[in-house]
């Protein structure tokens, strides 16, 4: 499974670069409001800084100024996954640059049915919310499920990246569904690090370290 981490903080990004723990990023407007910086170039940042595809995402409503942000977008980095919203308007787009030879993340994904379109539309990514239907008393982890059995049912090679991760549960039912990519927020892929039996293990060693008298360094 690739880890896509969901910031645009390029600290937090760096950080778990360095660990080998960053496969790609996405970021969205809200993410890009946090940061405080232009998107043009907190979003060439990213690009410099990681290998993988880096979702940057349009802000228009209508096919053809979709399309022309787009192609802005996209010559920021070879890395730019330009991404969409699933909409008819968004389809057209995706289908546009994904015959240009772009990434495309189609976003906003809440049922199978729009997962197929994307994938017809030539989706790089779809990435279903789960944290959002989870919010309505829907289980998110069906849609992923559901996605990846028509996915391979028909050969789809459109990649499941498991969006609105907001629990550690989550990015562990991803995949065990087999959903290609998960995209979290830093503190989530941190959290994948804890366990209380960890810490009690660790806790006991170094007591008993201690009453060695020892030292290695």
């Amino acid at each position: 499974m690739k880890f896509f981490v969901d910031t645009a903080e390029i600290d937090a990004i760096a950080e778990l670069n360095d660990l080998g723990m960053v496969d790609g990023v996405t970021t969205n407007p809200s993410l890009i409001l946090k940061s405080g910086r232009d998107i043009l170039e907190v979003t060439k940042e990213i690009c410099d800084l990681v290998d993988g595809p880096v979702s940057a995402e349009v802000v228009a409503t209508e096919a053809d100024d979709m399309i022309a942000e787009g192609r802005k977008l996209a010559k920021i980095a070879p890395n730019i996954a330009v991404k969409v919203p699933l909409t008819w308007a968004g389809l057209k787009t995706c289908k546009t640059l994904s015959d240009e030879g772009q990434m495309v993340n189609v976003t906003l994904c809440f049922s199978t049915n729009q997962a197929i379109l994307a994938a017809k539309a030539g989706a790089t990514f779809i990435s279903p919310f789960i944290g959002r239907l989870d919010d309505i008393n829907m289980d998110g982890m069906d849609l992923i499920a559901d996605i990846r059995q028509v996915y391979d049912n028909y050969g789809f090679e459109t990649e499941i990246l498991a969006a609105s991760i907001r629990t550690v549960n989550h990015v562990t039912d991803s995949a065990r569904i087999g959903a290609d990519v998960i995209t979290a927020p830093p503190g989530v892929i941190k959290k994948l690090a804890d366990h209380p039996l960890t810490d009690k293990g660790l806790d006991a060693f170094l007591s008993d370290w201690a009453k060695t008298g020892q030292k290695i360094l």
